[in-house]
């Protein structure tokens, strides 16, 4: 699980959420569980031999979200093939009684960064999924 604070610049002119900044949150809970799981993200996101790249990704919101509200973003993670995850999101805020605000779904695939082909996801990811993977159920 990941808290995280709401800030002004997470916001658009109406005062809400903006929907590519709920997804960086969403990316923030996903970096967040790769560290939980002793995966030096670091290492990770520069290895030269493997890139895990976003091919969709969508969002639900349920209510609005405001500067200052406290969310709880739960992850819940899925294997699709021997080389494309997603990792599924339910967003609540904590300040309005853990109400279910929104749900979001960020999709990748792995691949060789020099040839750009798929390739299989490597050990220590699928490690991680199938940790997340029963997350809520």
């Amino acid at each position: 699980m990941y808290t995280r604070t709401v800030r002004l610049q997470d916001t658009d002119a109406a005062g809400v959420v903006y929907f590519t900044s709920a997804l960086d949150i969403c990316h923030e809970a996903f970096e967040d569980s790769l560290m939980g799981a002793g995966i030096d993200i670091r290492t990770f996101f520069s290895n030269p031999d493997t890139a895990t790249p976003i091919i969709h990704a969508d969002i639900d919101f349920l209510k609005p979200s405001f500067c200052g509200d406290q969310l709880t973003l739960q992850l819940s993670t899925h294997q699709l093939a021997e080389d494309e995850f997603e990792v599924r999101y339910n967003i609540t805020a904590v300040n309005k009684g853990e109400r279910l605000i929104a749900k979001a779904t960020i999709r990748h695939v792995c691949i060789n960064p020099i040839n750009r082909q798929r390739q299989p996801l490597p050990k220590e990811l699928v490690t991680w999924i199938q940790r997340w993977s029963l997350a809520m159920s």
